[in-house]
């Protein structure tokens, strides 16, 4: 009898275990390939997890979907008729309520607190923000949705613009990984004029072409020098490329002069 008792054990145990692999294996699938590649009821099981912390969730997921027909019919069901369900419970139930207003509260706040560029001028003003306290030359990368508003600027690498071939890479990943439409350039020159070299206007074309492979637009280059700043695209020094019929035609608006000057960012 007592060997019997702990067979039942192992065996329990066992299955246990199983289930927490299960568990490790849907986790591991999420990070590697998103949320898109799970099945209707996997996506419910995988919600499940953050209230339901012990136990097989799958059967309960599978009588979801079956109830209400969708993933979104899940999370759109009232609140009463998911704790009809057995196993749901009240913190379940609210949890899944709260979802598709926690969705509406992140995209409200997602295109609220992100900033639209409209021309060269607002650009070079923000990304001198990044040049701040700095010595040193540095390449940054910003980059824009459709409508202009920014996913990303940061520092990309330092050193010279002409070491070019060590963040090309990265800057195509990073278009990629943002799903961007258009990319700026810039960078720095500590102590020199914001004139562009032959080697910016090198890095420029190659960077252009890299972005080009993955259909990310880049609209611009501004080199900033102190509180003066050069915008590649207003000075008409590279047609080929800034005159593309791609480019932004409205959102970003015509320069005050198409020469290869240094221009204030000091404006109203």
């Amino acid at each position: 009898m007592e060997a019997e008792k702990q067979r039942k054990r192992e065996s329990q145990k066992g299955a246990g275990n199983i289930h927490d692999g299960h568990r490790d294996r849907m986790r591991k699938r999420f990070l590697k390939s998103g949320f898109d590649a799970f099945a209707p009821h996997e996506k419910v099981e995988f919600l499940l997890f953050a209230c339901k912390t012990r136990g097989d969730t799958n059967p309960l997921a599978h009588e979801l979907i079956r109830r209400f027909g969708s993933f979104s019919g899940v999370l759109d069901a009232p609140y009463e008729e998911l704790l009809d369900i057995p196993g749901m419970g009240p913190v379940a139930a609210a949890f899944f309520k709260m979802l598709p207003q926690a969705f509406r509260c992140y995209e409200m706040d997602r295109e609220s607190n992100r900033a639209r560029m409209y021309d060269y001028r607002e650009m070079a003003r923000y990304l001198m923000k990044q040049y701040v306290g700095l010595s040193c030359e540095v390449v940054v990368l910003m980059l824009l949705d459709s409508s202009n508003r920014i996913l990303y600027c940061d520092i990309v690498s330092e050193g010279t613009a002409v070491t070019a071939n060590i963040y090309v890479q990265k800057i195509v990943g990073l278009a990629a990984r943002y799903q961007a439409v258009y990319a700026v350039l810039s960078h720095n020159h500590p102590s020199g004029s914001a004139l562009p070299s032959p080697q910016d206007l090198s890095i420029t074309s190659r960077i252009f072409d890299a972005l080009r492979e993955i259909d990310v637009l880049l609209i611009d280059h501004i080199i900033v020098a102190g509180r003066n700043f050069t915008s590649l695209k207003e000075s008409g020094l590279m047609p080929h490329i800034f005159t593309d019929e791609r480019q932004p035609r409205v959102s970003l608006r015509a320069a005050d002069s198409a020469g290869p000057e240094e221009h204030s960012a000091n404006t109203k």
